[in-house]
């Protein structure tokens, strides 16, 4: 990729068809990651079952996986991304390429004597976390030990999106957007083989008797090792994949320290209060799991299904189109073009609505279809699937304001603005616990309502930011124009679910595997060329042909 045919914002070449072809890229490499997920779960579900291994593994990558969506991936790389594409537009690639040094020797000092620290703690961190596990001997030891293991992962990850940052501010999205999938590659691979190695009598067991093992639990523990040690080894391929395209944008590598440095004392100043705002983020998960928890067994897995639905639709679109705007908003206000800034995060935030709405649509229709043909299996029976499509149904309520979140953050970090951000998730802390009070304790209702609650917050975020910044760059030209076309095509998506249905389930219960797959394989790409259709009539041309690229990339790996 390369030039104004990539970029976003490089002058009229970029516009409307850049914007689309760069989230284009970082979509599909979001989609691959999130398969890539989904497969990685399955290998540790079978291999392990729901049990004490993969209770102790999945709290133990979740220590440092909380720092990292504190400290790493999102407030550095925005941050970091601000800071290093303005310095390179006024300054020149030696000055950005200096800047790029410094903060990668801050962050491996100041991350790693985090990961020290964390290694030192592991057993008052996981008594923290989960006090519970004292309960089964032995699941707090392995949980600790397994902590230990995997918190240089964090040092792995942090280094990972200062080279993802560099990229996408030299207009490269395809190699750091694809880092997260060979994570998931090398920890799926590594980890199998670093299993077998480390409990082979217990690999080949689960093998011989389809997932029956009978072997020790210390036998399991020993191959859980291996997993954690695949996930070190995913981290490193995350950082060490993007390695060459560096070097093929001119970066070098050069030893150098100062925590004085300009450039590195701004990147710090907007990772500080950026880091609250992600830190609100995990509160709130917190805050609902609080509350699902008193509702009895299921409700904290019926929330967790739904919300995994919801975070294809925010990182295909989203995430995507957001990484894309951020370096061209920040080289719009570093060359004071504030009509160009207003314009691309116009362009963005139409593109993401006009994707997200219909998609919330089709989530709310097709709930039941959806849940029950990916996880209607074993002991998770239809009674839950409906549980979970409730859920669902209200999460898509607020997925287009979650979504556009990810648009308008980064615009606050290009205007050197991470203070609002952060105080308008502060703000969602005590709302969002509130409701849930309300909803919980003295209405007493049920989970859906946990979700409602988290939809209306990511509205209301969504809403604060929106006119904050419309009062500083002004108002966004043809946006209102656009969410009619966006409102009539989402309708026909709407009808077309329900169309689709009532037909087969007229001739199949809709209760039934191949009903749900007939249901959601007609629904869904009959609902896209409908909206297609109602975009081209009312000009959404960024949605049309994000869309149509999106098609055609598909019907070329098929040909592949």
């Amino acid at each position: 990729m390369s030039g104004a045919a990539d970029g976003v914002g490089e002058g009229a070449a970029a516009g409307s068809s850049g914007l689309g072809r760069s989230s284009a890229i970082v979509g599909a490499a979001v989609l691959a990651s999130r398969v890539l997920g989904l497969v990685r779960e399955q290998v540790f579900a079978a291999f392990f079952g729901a049990g004490r291994e993969l209770d102790a593994f999945i709290t133990a990558f979740r220590i440092p996986n909380l720092f990292r969506d504190l400290f790493a991936e999102g407030a550095l790389s925005a941050a970091f991304v601000t800071t290093f594409s303005q310095k390179l537009e006024r300054e020149g690639e030696a000055s950005a390429w200096r800047l790029a040094n410094l903060v990668l020797h801050a962050l491996a000092l100041v991350v790693g004597a985090i990961v020290v620290l964390g290694i030192v703690a592991a057993p008052w961190l996981v008594e923290l976390i989960a006090p519970g596990f004292a309960e089964t001997p032995g699941k707090t030891e392995l949980t600790v030990h397994l902590t230990r293991l995997m918190f240089p992962f964090l040092l792995l990850v942090a280094l990972a999106a200062v080279a993802m940052g560099m990229l996408n501010a030299k207009e490269k999205f395809g190699v750091p957007a694809s880092a997260s999938s060979f994570f998931n590659m090398g920890s799926i691979v590594a980890g199998l083989a670093a299993a077998w190695w480390f409990a082979p009598e217990y690999m080949s067991d689960l093998w011989r008797t389809g997932g029956r093992s009978a072997l020790s639990s210390e036998a399991a523990g020993r191959a859980i090792t291996g997993m954690a040690v695949g996930t070190l080894v995913g981290g490193a391929l995350q950082l060490l994949i993007q390695v060459p395209s560096l070097y093929r944008v001119n970066y070098r590598y050069r030893p150098g320290l100062s925590f004085r440095d300009p450039g590195v004392r701004k990147v710090l100043a907007l990772m500080a209060p950026a880091t609250i705002g992600a830190a609100a983020v995990q509160v709130n998960v917190m805050v609902n799991n609080n509350f699902a928890s008193s509702l009895g067994d299921g409700a904290v897995s019926w929330l967790n299904v739904a919300f995994r639905f919801t975070q294809l639709p925010i990182g295909l679109f989203g995430v995507a189109v957001g990484v894309v705007a951020l370096p061209a908003v920040s080289r719009r206000v570093a060359h004071d073009d504030m009509s160009g800034f207003n314009e691309t995060v116009c362009r963005a935030l139409r593109l993401v609505f006009g994707l997200t709405i219909p998609a919330a649509m089709g989530l709310a229709v097709l709930a039941p279809q959806m849940i029950g043909l990916v996880y209607e299996y074993g002991r998770f029976e239809a009674f839950d699937t409906e549980m979970a499509a409730q859920a669902l149904v209200a999460y898509s309520i607020g997925l287009a304001g979650y979504a556009n979140i990810k648009v308008l953050v980064p615009a606050f970090y290009a205007l050197d603005d991470a203070r609002t951000p952060a105080l308008v998730s502060c703000l969602s802390i005590v709302v969002n616990a509130t409701l849930n009070w309300i909803a919980i304790r003295r209405l007493g209702f049920g989970h859906a309502a946990l979700a409602v609650a988290t939809s209306v917050v990511a509205l209301m975020n969504f809403a604060i930011l929106f006119v904050v910044l419309t009062r500083r760059i002004g108002a966004m030209a043809g946006l209102g124009r656009a969410l009619v076309g966006i409102g009539v095509g989402t309708l026909v998506v709407g009808a077309v679910c329900l169309a689709v249905q009532a037909s087969v389930g007229a001739v199949w219960s809709l209760g039934t595997a191949p009903g749900r797959a007939l249901t959601v394989g007609i629904a869904v790409p009959l609902g896209a060329a409908a909206y297609v259709a109602v975009g081209a009539r009312f000009g959404l041309t960024e949605i049309t042909t994000a869309l149509r690229r999106v098609a055609a990339k598909i019907r070329g790996a098929r040909g592949g």
